[in-house]
C-alpha cells in the first residue's frame, strides 16, 4: 500500500518519531487554531466573551470523547489487521469505523443544540457569560459530523503510520479558522458567534481533506461510498477496546467540569486566566497523547505479527520521548509564563490567575505521560478495561473527593489545583503496577 510504514521490521526509534511528531504537531497546531478563537475574543471583544469561549473546553471534551475512544478502538482493529495482513478483512472494518463515526456526528448535533445550556447552568456558569457561552456551543456542534469524520478518518491513516496528510489537512483548515476569525469578528463585529462559525467552516475543510485522501488510498483503505455499512465483528471489536478508552474521556472531562465549576466560583477573571493557561496545558498534553497513540498503533502491528520484543521496545521508546519532550515544554511554559499568558490577555487579574494556574499544573505536565503510554500499550494488547480502571480511580475520583470534601475549607486557588499533580503520582503508581503485570502475561 502507498505510504504505508513497515512498524514489524527494521529500526524502531526513528519510525517512532515519525509517527509520533506529526501527530504531536497536528494537535498542537489544532490547538493553536482553537487558541486563536480563545485570543481573538480576548482580544478585541472582551472578557466575558473569553470566559464564554475559553470553560467550554471541559463541556465539549465530556460530549465527544466517548466517540473519540470509540476512533482508537478503530485504530486498534486496523492496525491489528494490517499486522496481521488480513486485507481481506480490513476493508469491512475500515468502512465498519467510518460509518460509526459519520453516524456518532449526526447523534452529536442533535445532543449539543438540546442540551448545552442545561450543563451551562449546572456548573454554575455566570449569568454574564451564560448567553454567550450558550450561543458558541450550539453553532460549535453544528460541525460534529466534521469533527468526527477527520478523527475516525486521520485514525485509519494512523493506523498504516501516515500522520503526514492528517496534519496537512488541519495546517489548511486552522490556516482558513484563523483568517475567518479575524474577518467575521474584527470585521463584521460578529463577537462569539463569529467564532464558533469560523470553526465549523474549518472542520468542515478538514474533514474533506480526509476524505479525499481516502478515496485515492490503495486496496483495502480505499473509501467507498457505497461500501458505508456496520459489520457486526468489526463493530464490537472496536467497541471493546474503545468504548472504556471513551468512558474514561468522558469521566475525566466530567471531573474536569467540575473543577471549572469551582473554578467559576472564582468569578469571570479567574474563569479568563484559567481558559488561557489551559491552552498551553493542551500544548504539553498533546505530545503525552500523540506517543500514546503512537504506541498503541506499533504495539498493535507488532503484537498482530507476534514481534512480541518489539512490543515492550516500544514501549520502552514511547514512555522516554513523552517525558523528554514534555518536561522541556513544561519548564519552557513555566519559567516564561508571564509572557506566554500575556498573548491571550492583558488583564492584571486574570493573568494573576494564568500565572498561578501554570505553577501549580504546568510545571508538573510531564507527568502523565508515564501513564497514558503504558495504558496505550495495553490498549494495543487487547487489555482496556484495567487501564480506564485505574486512570478513573487516580485522575478522576479523587479529584472529586478533593473538590467536595478539601477546596470548601480551605477555599484558594492553589488548593484546588494542586490536585493536578498529587493525583498524577497515584495514578502512575497504579499504572506502572498493572502494566509490569499485564505486559508479562501477554508477551509471553
Amino acid at each position: 500500500m502507498a505510504r504505508q510504514m513497515d512498524m514489524v521490521h527494521g529500526p524502531l526509534l526513528s519510525k517512532i518519531l515519525m509517527v509520533a511528531l506529526p501527530l504531536a504537531m497536528t494537535s498542537i497546531l489544532q490547538q493553536l487554531f482553537n487558541s486563536a478563537d480563545v485570543a481573538v475574543v480576548g482580544r478585541y471583544v472582551g472578557p466575558e466573551a473569553l470566559a464564554a469561549v475559553g470553560s467550554n473546553g471541559p463541556i465539549i471534551n465530556i460530549i465527544i470523547n466517548l466517540f473519540v475512544g470509540l476512533s482508537v478502538g478503530g485504530n486498534v482493529v486496523v492496525a491489528t489487521l494490517l499486522g496481521q495482513r488480513k486485507t481481506g478483512e480490513l476493508e469491512d472494518a475500515v468502512h465498519t469505523v467510518l460509518t460509526v463515526a459519520i453516524a456518532s456526528g449526526f447523534a452529536l448535533v442533535f445532543f449539543g443544540f438540546f442540551l448545552t445550556r442545561p450543563i451551562l447552568v449546572w456548573i454554575s456558569t455566570p449569568e454574564d457569560v451564560l448567553p454567550l457561552a450558550s450561543l458558541y456551543l450550539r453553532i460549535f456542534f453544528l460541525g460534529m459530523p466534521f469533527s468526527m469524520f477527520y478523527n475516525f478518518g486521520s485514525a485509519i491513516l494512523r493506523s498504516k503510520g501516515d500522520t503526514k496528510r492528517p496534519l496537512f489537512a488541519l495546517v489548511v483548515s486552522g490556516v482558513v479558522n484563523v483568517a475567518l476569525n479575524l474577518l467575521l469578528v474584527v470585521v463584521f463585529d460578529m463577537g462569539v458567534a463569529g467564532v464558533a462559525v469560523a470553526t465549523v467552516v474549518a472542520q468542515g475543510v478538514s474533514a474533506s481533506l480526509v476524505l479525499f485522501f481516502l478515496l485515492g488510498e490503495d486496496g483495502a483503505l480505499r473509501f467507498s461510498f457505497r461500501k458505508l455499512r456496520i459489520r457486526r465483528k468489526y463493530l464490537l471489536w472496536m467497541m471493546r477496546i474503545g468504548i472504556p478508552s471513551g468512558v474514561q474521556g468522558m469521566v475525566f472531562s466530567f471531573s474536569n467540569i467540575c473543577i471549572q465549576s469551582s473554578i467559576n466560583t472564582f468569578g469571570s477573571s479567574a474563569m479568563a486566566g484559567s481558559a488561557a493557561a489551559l491552552n498551553y496545558e493542551y500544548f504539553t498534553f498533546f505530545v503525552t497523547s500523540a506517543f500514546s497513540q503512537t504506541a498503541v498503533t506499533f504495539v498493535s502491528q507488532n503484537y498482530g505479527a507476534h514481534e512480541f520484543a518489539r512490543c515492550r521496545r516500544v514501549a520502552l521508546l514511547c514512555v522516554l520521548g513523552s517525558f523528554a519532550i514534555t518536561f522541556s515544554e513544561a519548564m519552557v511554559f513555566s519559567l516564561f509564563r508571564h509572557f506566554f499568558m500575556s498573548v491571550y490577555t492583558n488583564d492584571p487579574v486574570a493573568l494573576d490567575f494564568a500565572e498561578r494556574r501554570t505553577m501549580c499544573v504546568e510545571f508538573f505536565e510531564y507527568m502523565p505521560g508515564l501513564y497514558e503510554v503504558p495504558a496505550g500499550c495495553m490498549r494495543a494488547l487487547g487489555v482496556s478495561i484495567v487501564p480506564t480502571v485505574i486512570i478513573l480511580v487516580g485522575s478522576c475520583f479523587l479529584r472529586l473527593v478533593w473538590i467536595w470534601f478539601v477546596v470548601p475549607s480551605n477555599h484558594s486557588w492553589e488548593t484546588l489545583l494542586y490536585i493536578y499533580p498529587i493525583t498524577w503520582v497515584i495514578t502512575i503508581v497504579c499504572m506502572g503496577i498493572a502494566f509490569a503485570v499485564f505486559m508479562r502475561k501477554r508477551l509471553r
